[in-house]
């Protein structure tokens, strides 16, 4: 059984568990030894530590702050768009500031800003793509963009988190400094690029348009061989006039390079195009629910 299609809600509950422990990591090891800031309530968090440094002994910690600014945000939440809304975040906001709690502050990339932009970025990445395959969030600024959009819905919630992480960055850069802030910056870039990587590699699939002469051919090795549909388009040589027949067959990563020997070898002068296909929902894929 596919582990994300149509999995248990208990399986949901794990990847949160695991996705949340990793972006703990990321910020405990990497980001606030480094005094990288990187948006949301983890970010102002790691701002408020810094300047209460003076106030109380290690100043305020990470998780406090992420606890005490998400909780009048899920109150709000909850009242203006039902429990239904907020159930698998509020979970993961409340195990993220667990595990703040529990794992130590600790310099694993030992002063290299590099090391922890690079680093943190995969351990934050891989984290929050685990967070969002299971249909959750950890809250904070996701949050507030979403209540916000209420007012202003000529924005998108994308938008919106834009700047109210942005806001975050730059105040970080005033309490870290422009070199640390640049650095930030790289993670963020490298945070995204990974969580976007793991949800689109789950579902990643290659199409391929296959122009041939022998098209009934190709096609009957197709279904026989992959055990994938191939779909028949009518079109029209351009240059020549002639008519022909465009098989269209999408397949797994995995099975395009069989997909190509299996063409080739009916016929050699057949013309290939393989693009990616993002998402693929239907039989033999990932099924929508």
């Amino acid at each position: 059984m596919n582990l994300f299609n149509k999995k248990p809600i208990y399986l949901d509950y794990l990847l949160i568990i695991a996705g949340t422990g990793l972006i703990a990591l990321g910020i405990q090891w990497m980001y606030d030894p480094s005094g990288f800031v990187t948006g949301g309530f983890t970010g102002i968090g790691i701002i408020v530590k810094q300047v209460t440094i003076g106030l109380t002994e290690g100043g305020i910690p990470i998780w406090l702050t992420n606890l005490a600014l998400n909780i009048p945000v899920f109150l709000l939440a909850l009242k203006l768009k039902g429990r239904r809304f907020i159930a698998r975040t509020a979970a993961a906001t409340a195990l993220l500031s667990a595990w703040l709690y529990v794992i130590p502050t600790i310099d694993m990339a030992q002063g290299d800003p590099l090391l922890a932009a690079v680093f943190g970025g995969v351990l934050f990445g891989v984290g929050m793509g685990l967070v969002l395959l299971a249909h959750a969030t950890t809250g904070g600024t996701d949050m507030v963009a979403v209540l916000i959009r209420r007012k202003l819905r000529h924005y998108s919630v994308v938008q919106i988190m834009q700047v109210l992480d942005g806001t975050i960055v730059i105040a970080g850069l005033y309490a870290f400094g422009l070199k640390i802030g640049l650095y930030a910056i790289i993670s963020i870039y490298i945070a995204t690029k990974v969580s976007d990587a793991l949800m689109e590699g789950l579902k990643f699939s290659k199409a391929a348009f296959i122009v041939t002469d022998h098209y009934k051919e190709v096609a009957d090795a197709l279904l026989e061989k992959l055990d994938r549909g191939v779909t028949g388009l009518r079109a029209v040589g351009m240059y020549s006039g002639d008519e022909k027949c465009v098989l269209y067959c999408v397949v797994s990563k995995k099975e395009i390079v069989d997909l190509k020997e299996i063409v080739v070898s009916i016929d050699k002068n057949a013309f290939v195009i393989v693009s990616d296909a993002r998402e693929v929902l239907g039989e033999g894929f990932v099924e929508n629910h």
